[in-house]
């Protein structure tokens, strides 16, 4: 059983690798959204109260970002860099280190609340500055939408 699903783990990943070099815009937004589900809905729903307090949501919900943390920063060649419908701002590779930098710093942080967030009280106080992550790159690196 292990094998099948090992299997079908490094297929996934292939295909997901093949995908992002074809499409690295629509691999990127729909990572995006993936991530904005895990951390605004499953855990955000947590944190305001609107859900109650899950253990394995919230450590999925991180997981998901720290590992989408670790493949986004690829995911934005040079060639990707119009098209699309991409919110994208050219600010990301002109600053291209500090963008970079900013992903490996919400991957780590992801990482370190998994081990940390145990109840709401927790998630709480860990949630605000993940929140900080996110919110701090998109206010530099994505156009605001109309």
């Amino acid at each position: 059983m292990k094998r099948i699903l090992m299997t079908f783990a490094a297929a996934a990943i292939g295909a997901t690798s093949v995908l992002a070099q074809s499409d690295p815009i629509a691999t990127r937004k729909a990572t995006m959204k993936g991530v904005g589900g895990a951390f605004y809905g499953d855990i955000g729903k947590i944190n305001k109260g609107e859900a109650p307090y899950d253990q394995a949501k919230v450590d999925a919900a991180l997981k998901k970002v720290a590992d989408s943390a670790k493949m986004l920063p690829a995911l934005y060649p040079d060639t990707a860099k119009t098209g699309g419908d991409t919110a994208a701002l050219p600010k990301i590779w002109e600053a291209k280190a500090d963008f970079d930098a900013r992903y490996a710093k919400l991957g780590k942080d992801a990482e370190a609340t998994i081990g940390k967030i145990k109840d709401e009280a927790s998630l709480k106080a860990n949630y605000a500055e993940l929140n900080k992550d996110c919110a701090g790159c998109h206010e530099l690196y994505r156009a605001k939408k109309n």
